[in-house]
């Protein structure tokens, strides 16, 4: 049984699982099934990323260090992206994207922690 694209329907060779006959036709089809409507997650989550990389490119030492509003905003940071809060019972707000997070200190520093 000979097996077709799903995208331009040309004959399929190779693995007995494989389903295009390039990556141009693999990509084509995947752009028509996740249509411009889900762009807004694909960006939410490349921001999300971005602001990832940025926390996990510091050294911690202790699971911790410090830096400035104005370091992490010219790397890039977007304060707006946040995956969840940690709120301490004396009430400090912890930033959490993922397992790295951040605490806004006095003087526009930023503590940078890591969740264990």
């Amino acid at each position: 049984m000979k097996k077709q694209c799903l995208e331009c329907g040309k004959e399929v060779f190779g693995r007995i699982d494989k389903k295009f006959c390039n990556d141009y036709c693999r990509n084509a089809y995947n752009n028509k099934v996740n249509p411009e409507s889900k762009n807004l997650i694909r960006n939410i989550n490349n921001r999300l990323r971005k602001n990832y990389k940025i926390l996990d490119s510091y050294k911690l030492t202790d699971g911790k260090t410090k830096t400035t509003r104005t370091r992490l905003i010219n790397k890039g940071f977007d304060f707006d992206y946040v995956t969840n809060l940690y709120t301490t019972k004396k009430g400090t707000t912890y930033y959490f994207l993922y397992d790295l997070g951040y605490l806004p200190l006095d003087n526009d520093y930023y503590m940078i922690v890591k969740r264990e």
